[in-house]
C-alpha cells in the first residue's frame, strides 16, 4: 500500500471513530447508497437536531462531504455530488411535531414522507395543498426541490406556504427563522433560501407550514384538444391559448388547470378542478367556457397529479424496469400565454429529431415538465466525453436500447431551452443521463448566480454541503 493510501485509510478510520463516537447510529455505505455514481462512505442515522449538530461538526472537524437524503426519490435530480463521504439520512426524523389546527399550522419533522403528513392533518379536517407529484417525498425533499403540483395556481408552492424551518448548519450551528425563533441567522430568510436548495447549505430538520380547510366538495372538468399544429398553423394554439385564458381567468376560481399530452402527435387534455363552495355550479361554467365536448367527473384523471412518463413506460414498460439512470425529465417555466406556442415547439422539434417526449404540467402557471426516454448512443459511454455539444450532429437519432440517444436528447433541450429563454422563461435539466446532462446543460441561463455563489460562500465557506449539486457548480 502507497504512502497516500495509508494516509487516506488513516484518515477514514479517525473520521469513522468521531462519527461512532457521537452516539449516532452509523453504517457503511452500500452500492445502493450511491447518489448518481457517487457512493458515500459512510450512512448516518439522527434522530435528533442535536445529533445532526453532532455529525456536522464531526464533518467539518474531517472535511467530510455531506449530502442529506429523506426518501430517496429525488436524489437523482440535480446534478451529482463531486464528492459524498457521508449520507445523513433523514428517515428516523418523522413525526409531527406540532399541529395548531385552530391557527391553521403544522410543524413536522424533516423525514415525515407527506402521504403521512396528508393523514395526519385530514383527521383534523386540514391539508398541505401542494399534491405533491412523486410518492414518498418527505417534508425535507419537499423544501430541498422546491417541488410543487396542480394546485400551485391557487396556493402557491412550498416557498410560499413555509412559514418557518430548523436547519443545521454545516458547521454544526442549529438555527430556525420564522415562528418560535430559536437562532436566526442575521439578514437572511433562511426559509426561503433552503427552499429549492438541494441540500447545498444545509440540513433541514424541521419545517412549519401554513395549512388549508379541506374543501367541501371538488370537480373536474376535462376537454381534449388538437396539438398545436407546424409552424404557421395558428388556428390550433389560438384555440388551446383562448380556453387557457378563459378559464384561468373566469369568475369560477378553479384551483388548477393542467395539461397532459402523453404524445406531440396526438391530443392533449385539459383537466381543471374546482374545489369548495358550489363546485358543481362553477364546473359548469368551466364546461360553458371549453364546450359541449368537456366532461364533468367527480374524480380526477388518472394521470392527475404525477410527473410524466416517457413513451416507452406509457406502453406497458415497467418504471422500475426504466431505470432512473436512462430518464431525462426537463421542467420548462414560461409565461402561460407563451404554452401554446413553446407545444407547437416541442412538437416540431420531437419531429425533426425523432425524440419520444410526454408533457405535463401546470398550464396556468407556465409550469409544464416534459419526460424523454434516453438510450446510449452507440458507442459511446455514458460519462464519457465521446460525443459532441448539443446543437450539433450527433449520428443517430435513436440509442441501441429504442430510446432517445443522447445526441438528440441533447439537441432537443437546446431548442426549447431557446425557444424559452428567448420570451424570459427557463428550461432546467431536473433529471437525466451523464452524457445528456453534459452536452445539454443542466441549468441554462442563470442571472443571479453570483449572488448564488455568496450565499453558498456564506453559509458553507469551505463547500462541504452536497458539493456541486446545484446550479454553477454550487
Amino acid at each position: 500500500m502507497g504512502t497516500r493510501a495509508v494516509e487516506d485509510a488513516g484518515r477514514d478510520e479517525r473520521a469513522g471513530k468521531a462519527l461512532a463516537a457521537t452516539g449516532v447510529t452509523v453504517r457503511p455505505a452500500v452500492p445502493g447508497d450511491a447518489v448518481g455514481r457517487v457512493r458515500p462512505r459512510w450512512v448516518v442515522l439522527p434522530e435528533t437536531a442535536g445529533e445532526i449538530a453532532a455529525v456536522m461538526r464531526v464533518s467539518a472537524e474531517h472535511d467530510l462531504a455531506v449530502v442529506p437524503a429523506g426518501g430517496g426519490t429525488k436524489l437523482h435530480w440535480g446534478a451529482p455530488p463531486s464528492r459524498c463521504d457521508i449520507l445523513l439520512d433523514t428517515c428516523c426524523l418523522n413525526a409531527v411535531i406540532e399541529h395548531v389546527a385552530g391557527d391553521l399550522v403544522v410543524r413536522a419533522q424533516a423525514g415525515l414522507t407527506l402521504e403521512a403528513l396528508r393523514e395526519a392533518l385530514a383527521a383534523a379536517g386540514q391539508e398541505l395543498a401542494l399534491d405533491v407529484p412523486v410518492p414518498g417525498t418527505t417534508v425535507g425533499g419537499l423544501v430541498a426541490t422546491a417541488l410543487a403540483g396542480p394546485r400551485r395556481f391557487r396556493y402557491g408552492t412550498a416557498r410560499d406556504l413555509l412559514i418557518g424551518i430548523t436547519v443545521v448548519l454545516p458547521d454544526g450551528t442549529v438555527a430556525r427563522s420564522g415562528g418560535k425563533v430559536v437562532k436566526n441567522v442575521a439578514g437572511y430568510d433562511v426559509g426561503k433560501l433552503f427552499t429549492g436548495s438541494y441540500g447545498t447549505l444545509g440540513v433541514v430538520v424541521d419545517a412549519t407550514f401554513r395549512l388549508h380547510p379541506l374543501p367541501a366538495d371538488r370537480a373536474w372538468v376535462t376537454a381534449g384538444f388538437e396539438p398545436p399544429g407546424p409552424l404557421g398553423d395558428a388556428d390550433r394554439a389560438a384555440g388551446l391559448g383562448a380556453a387557457l385564458a378563459a378559464v384561468s381567468g373566469s369568475q369560477a376560481e378553479p384551483s388548477a388547470v393542467e395539461l397532459d399530452w402523453p404524445d406531440p402527435d396526438g391530443p392533449c387534455v385539459m383537466a381543471v378542478l374546482l374545489e369548495g363552495t358550489a363546485a358543481d355550479t362553477r364546473a359548469a361554467a368551466v364546461r360553458g367556457l371549453l364546450g359541449p365536448d368537456s366532461d364533468l367527473r367527480p374524480t380526477p384523471p388518472p394521470w392527475w397529479g404525477r410527473l410524466p412518463e416517457p413513451p416507452a413506460a406509457q406502453k406497458g414498460e415497467a418504471p422500475e424496469s426504466r431505470g432512473r439512470e436512462d430518464e431525462v425529465l426537463l421542467e420548462l417555466r414560461i409565461t402561460p400565454p407563451r404554452v401554446p406556442g413553446v407545444l407547437a415547439e416541442v412538437r416540431r422539434a420531437a419531429g425533426d429529431l425523432g425524440v419520444r417526449a410526454a408533457v405535463r404540467g401546470a398550464a396556468a402557471s407556465g409550469v409544464l415538465h416534459i419526460a424523454l426516454h434516453a438510450g446510449t448512443d452507440a458507442g459511446t459511454v455514458p460519462g464519457t466525453d465521446a460525443g459532441t455539444d448539443a446543437g450539433t450532429d450527433a449520428g443517430t437519432d435513436r440509442g441501441t436500447d429504442g430510446g432517445t440517444d443522447a445526441g438528440a436528447a441533447a439537441r432537443f433541450v437546446a431548442r426549447l431551452r431557446a425557444e424559452a429563454e428567448d420570451g424570459g422563461g427557463r428550461l432546467l435539466v431536473v433529471a437525466a443521463p451523464e452524457e445528456v446532462a453534459r452536452r445539454a446543460g443542466r441549468w441554462g441561463r442563470v442571472g443571479a448566480l453570483t449572488l448564488m455563489r455568496r450565499i453558498k460562500e456564506r453559509f458553507d465557506p469551505d463547500g462541504r454541503m452536497s458539493p456541486g449539486r446545484s446550479v454553477g457548480g454550487t
